[in-house]
């Protein structure tokens, strides 16, 4: 699904997606000026990384094996005595050395160097040479980290600055942002980069729920894997029988409420033989398939959960429902295309439809 979403909607759909929700209107010079979603990105990172580097940027540890003349962090008691390391004075020794030459900061620095031969601005580009430089200087080398790296720096709670310098960064390699058309204010999303948007969309829609519902009692899951009821089965049908992963799940222990939405990130409608426009069968199939898959008597939520599925507007609202075998099913769209405010406004209204909040 090829569409035009503003700059900004797109910014706030990073926003919530990186759960970074508390610099909304921290940077709209930034994206009222950008010329595409590249150059929103470069102008965001370069800033944040400006404001890092005035405050020095954050360092880590690395594990390090060297011979000493004295004792630091733990022995090595193999390598000394093999050795025979403490006849000349000598001693191995294994600790951990304080550096700036952390998985995050190499990832900036990468970032920044992808971002300066990607901007048609020359001096966005040059500022963010010039702090990919800043960052070699310092002693930030090395190729990218891979994601498992990544995931070994763990960002504090405390680290709001990094979180989003780091996320920034991400997004670049992520590939979420695509090949831009020209435009002041929006970018072209072509279908090779559909799925990777629509990753960013379904986080938006489930960390905007849960700042919303989790103050009233609502649990809120993503991405939780089901199970097949299976009764019997043959030995090899385990291999070939395909997974089931929720995108979004709310669950109401005091109500005994349930409703699991699948967002998809294409047309609601396509056509067929006889209409112009229909639902999507195999959505449609998959959404039932997740409710009626997982009842079980003893979950009493189950047997009446409700399903959604949230698709972005592309010709005209849709907000659509029916109850079938006592689960109701919603269909609705959200629009990413209009007024930046109104957008928020409609993203947020998820959270307060009578259909998911009911009268708790």
């Amino acid at each position: 699904m090829a569409t035009t979403i503003p700059l900004r909607n797109i910014w706030l759909l990073f926003l919530y997606a990186a759960d970074l929700v508390q610099f909304k209107g921290r940077f709209d010079h930034q994206v009222e000026t950008a010329r595409d979603l590249p150059d929103l990105v470069a102008r965001l990172l370069s800033h944040v990384v400006e404001e890092r580097l005035r405050r020095n940027l954050s360092r880590g540890y690395r594990p390090k094996t060297a011979t000493l003349s004295r004792v630091r962090g733990r022995i090595d008691m193999l390598e000394t005595t093999t050795q025979q390391l403490m006849d000349r004075g000598r001693i191995a020794c294994r600790f951990e050395e304080h550096t700036m030459n952390t998985p995050r900061n190499r990832l900036v620095r990468a970032a920044l160097e992808r971002l300066a031969a990607r901007v048609s601005d020359d001096l966005v580009a040059h500022l963010c040479r010039q702090l990919a430089g800043d960052f070699t200087r310092m002693g930030v080398v090395g190729p990218r980290p891979s994601w498992a790296e990544l995931a070994s720096d763990q960002i504090g709670r405390n680290e709001a600055a990094d979180r989003l310098m780091v996320a920034l960064a991400r997004m670049v390699f992520d590939t979420i942002i695509p090949t831009e058309e020209a435009g002041d204010v929006s970018g072209a999303l072509p279908d090779s980069t559909d799925h990777l948007i629509r990753r960013l969309f379904e986080r938006a829609v489930g960390n905007a729920l849960r700042l919303e519902l989790l103050p009233k009692g609502w649990r809120v899951t993503q991405g939780k894997r089901l199970s097949w009821p299976i009764t019997a089965a043959s030995p090899g049908i385990a291999a070939i029988l395909p997974g089931m992963q929720t995108d979004i799940e709310l669950n109401h222990s005091a109500t005994s409420r349930r409703l699991v939405i699948d967002t998809k990130f294409t047309a609601i409608f396509t056509a067929s033989t006889y209409r112009d426009q229909i639902l999507k069968s195999g959505y449609l199939y998959q959404l039932y398939t997740y409710l009626r898959s997982q009842e079980r008597p003893d979950d009493p939520a189950s047997l009446t959960a409700e399903g959604m599925l949230l698709h972005p507007q592309t010709a005209g609202a849709v907000d659509e429902v029916m109850t079938i075998q006592g689960h109701r099913m919603r269909f609705r769209t959200l629009d990413l295309t209009g007024n930046p405010r109104e957008f928020e406004r409609n993203l947020n209204g998820l959270a307060w439809e009578r259909e998911i909040v009911g009268n708790n």
